[in-house]
């Protein structure tokens, strides 16, 4: 799917206040018994230090009191003014988590702190300092990537946006639960954004620019085969250098996945050398919670006259999906002024999501709610930004003011209110609600801008990712009469027409999409491996050859040669084939069809322990795998371990409740371990998803001889017979039991 960068978030350095200038006649009563030990070191440690540290994004340290009493009269000036610490929303619209705004007692705590000569008090009664790394501040990483060459910011001239590539360099997944970016010389960053190329397509589209770095903002991606929208703010600003995911809900970086740093960059009259890093931190727990980012937007109605102090933007969206929301980040440019976001539920009531009544866009931040907010289907999310393009504004870049349009630069102007949803109240091996929760907001987006290809080729990708092959066809042909020779739309467009039934026009654009002369390397391997796996599932003789030749030009492809070895197994050929399987692990160590294909050769083979090994390596990174949790009972089967394999095969059912076969093979384990009634039961359910088995009836009637009820086992044996009268299992139980 193509998921493209919409200029989400633009960030500059907090300014510095000037300096106050103490105030007169304090009263002993204001002041007494307050020192920077006792009374203000709490809060400063509390709620300043994160960013006022040695090497921090403030300007100067606040970690010492001899740091606090020369910056005294600062601290009292925009404290009083609530300029510091950065915090927007308006209290009572919305209850935020690390709510950095100063509660009114510690407003005047520090006033009268000041006023009464900045007593140090007793240092044993002050808290322990904030430990912070002086590079990085949750400390050492687990892996540093950094920069391919640095990049010179001239002194002057207009914005600079930049995109720097980092490789993922290792051959095992990770899940990602905290991550710091550098950005090199952050005082002319204004914002730092990064977005995950699951198919190194962005780096093989600019072989010759990306060490250095690629110019432009809006970028477009293929992120794969699979759907894994956008879910987690990944970005940098000046408070908030370390971005630690909720509990959860880490992210994952694969073999062959590149990381792209998003910069915009301002020049600050005098040169600077961009050199950035990004620390990662590793977790072995993988997410058991799916996010996703959602947007509304305003963009199209921006265009702001000279002089209007109340130009008003509205979007809303209506939910097909029950969710929670985790987070929201409003954004917009130097004009906006007013920002409003709230929810209305079916029944009616209001919800506030965020209201900003002073925007500024040098103290913007993601907001995570304290307690999840949770909104059921139905629910329609509004925006409202009101924006200042006057001369009384002034935040405005402009004097005297211009018309302001949408654009990404930041003397432009935005509108985007961004939302992290959890989906809620889904059933294990019900479709993924974010599919549902995609095509509503792409067909909202079309409304508007009916043929932006982004929206039309997210749109296809949600309909095809749910089932519905011939209205993501449709889509997809829309597409490719806009854009003719994308050779991704080719390879979407066919593999739709495939999930359809059509695979002969499937097949044929599919040829046209690998031999597309305009096709990035991923875009080729993409479509050639789409080709050669129709022919493979087809049993067409060449879809070996297929493998081969596209494996030829594509020898990275993981799951190439996973394809490949799974076809040369069926094939009898085990060697080679235990050999592509091989490659594709070292290309990828966590590809599942390998796994599975593998561990496969090793049972077949009669080599349980160490398929039961890999098997557990695989159920490791990926735990929803129904196919793993099947095959692992398998392993424990033959090795004699029928409650490990009974253990499997229920896992397997809650997240597979519609695979027939699960329930066969549990029923036939539950019978070995004695447990006739619950084999009966697993049997049964068997038999209503698919009800043609003629094996299922017989063994359904198996069971229920040897519970001596042979009345229902005589109709099951006869069932069996009715679908399959050559049945010669059937046959012989049923006169078997006619004997007795």
């Amino acid at each position: 799917m193509i998921r493209s960068l919409l200029s989400l978030l633009l960030f500059a350095v907090i300014p510095t206040a000037a300096l106050a200038k103490p105030p007169k006649n304090t009263t002993a009563t204001e002041t007494k018994n307050l020192t920077w030990s006792h009374d203000i070191a709490p809060i400063l440690y509390g709620h300043c230090t994160t960013c006022h540290h040695p090497g921090g994004a403030g300007p100067f340290s606040l970690l010492t009191y001899a740091d606090a009493k020369r910056r005294a009269s600062q601290i009292v000036e925009v404290t009083q003014s609530h300029f510091m610490p950065p915090w927007l929303p308006e209290p009572g619209y919305g209850d935020f988590a690390d709510n950095r705004r100063l509660s009114n007692g510690d407003v005047a705590k520090l006033k009268q702190w000041f006023q009464a000569g900045m007593p140090q008090g007793d240092l044993s009664e002050a808290p322990t300092a904030p430990a912070y790394d002086a590079k990085w501040q949750l400390g050492k990483p687990d892996l540093v990537l950094k920069q391919g060459e640095p990049f010179t910011l001239p002194a002057g001239g207009t914005d600079v946006f930049r995109n720097f590539v980092f490789p993922y360099p290792l051959k095992t997944s990770h899940y990602i639960r905290a991550m710091e970016i550098r950005p090199g010389a952050p005082q002319v960053v204004h914002h730092a954004n990064i977005l995950i190329d699951r198919m190194e397509s962005f780096r093989e589209q600019h072989p010759d620019e990306w060490r250095a770095g690629v110019p432009g903002m809006e970028i477009l991606l293929d992120s794969g085969n699979t759907f894994d929208p956008d879910s987690h703010f990944l970005f940098w600003k000046p408070d908030t250098p370390a971005i630690i995911e909720p509990q959860g809900m880490p992210w994952r970086l694969d073999p062959g996945n590149d990381l792209i740093l998003n910069t915009h960059l301002k020049p600050s009259g005098k040169s600077e050398t961009i050199d950035s890093e990004i620390g990662l931190y590793f977790t072995d727990i993988p997410p058991d919670k799916q996010p996703m980012l959602l947007q509304l937007d305003a963009d199209d109605k921006l265009d702001i006259p000279a002089g209007d102090n109340h130009f008003v933007v509205e979007d809303s969206l209506r939910l097909p999906v029950d969710v929670e929301v985790l987070g929201i980040y409003p954004h917009a440019h130097y004009l906006g002024k007013d920002m409003q976001g709230w929810a209305i539920l079916p029944d009616g009531r209001k919800e506030w999501l965020i209201w900003i009544r002073d925007w500024d866009i040098d103290r913007q931040s993601v907001y995570r709610y304290k307690q999840p907010l949770e909104l059921p289907r139905g629910t329609v999310l509004h925006m409202k930004y009101l924006y200042d393009n006057s001369a009384s504004n002034p935040r405005n870049p402009h004097d005297p003011p211009i018309r302001v349009r949408e654009g990404n630069r930041s003397e432009d102007e935005m509108a985007h209110m961004w939302l992290q949803v959890l989906l809620v109240h889904t059933k294990p091996g019900d479709p993924d609600p974010r599919l549902q929760l995609e095509e509503a907001w792409m067909r909202d987006r079309l409304t508007r801008t009916p043929n932006d290809r982004v929206s039309l080729y997210n749109l296809g990708a949600a309909l095809a990712g749910q089932g519905k092959y011939k209205e993501a066809a449709a889509i997809y042909e829309q597409d490719s009469k806009l854009h003719p020779n994308d050779a991704r739309v080719l390879t979407a467009f066919g593999a739709a027409l495939d999930g359809e039934g059509n695979w002969q026009q499937a097949r044929a654009l599919l040829q046209q999409a690998a031999s597309a002369t305009e096709a990035s390397r991923a875009q080729h391997c993409d479509a050639a491996f789409d080709l050669a796996d129709l022919d493979a599932r087809r049993s067409q003789a060449n879809a070996e050859q297929e493998f081969r030749e596209e494996l030829a030009s594509c020898p990275d492809d993981a799951e190439g040669h996973a394809s490949l070895g799974s076809l040369l197994l069926a094939g009898g050929q085990t060697q080679e084939a235990e050999s592509e399987l091989q490659r594709s692990l070292a290309i990828n160590a966590n590809n599942l069809d390998a796994q599975l294909a593998l561990a496969d050769a090793q049972l077949s083979a009669g080599d349980a322990t160490h398929a039961m090994r890999l098997l557990q390596t695989a159920i490791q990174a990926h735990p929803s795998s129904a196919d793993a949790h099947t095959q692992l009972a398998r392993a424990y089967g033959i090795s004699g371990d029928l409650n490990n394999a009974e253990t499997e095969l229920n896992r397997a059912a809650v997240l597979k409740p519609d695979d027939a076969s699960i329930h066969s093979a549990l029923s036939q384990v539950m019978a070995q371990n004695g447990n006739l009634d619950g084999a009966i039961t697993e049997q049964q359910q068997a038999l209503k998803l698919f009800a043609q088995d003629a094996d299922g009836w017989n063994n359904l009637g198996v069971l229920e001889a040897r519970k001596g009820d042979s009345a229902s086992a005589r109709k099951d044996f006869e069932r069996a017979l009715a679908i399959q009268p050559d049945h010669a299992q059937a046959r012989a139980n049923l006169a078997h039991l006619a004997a007795q």
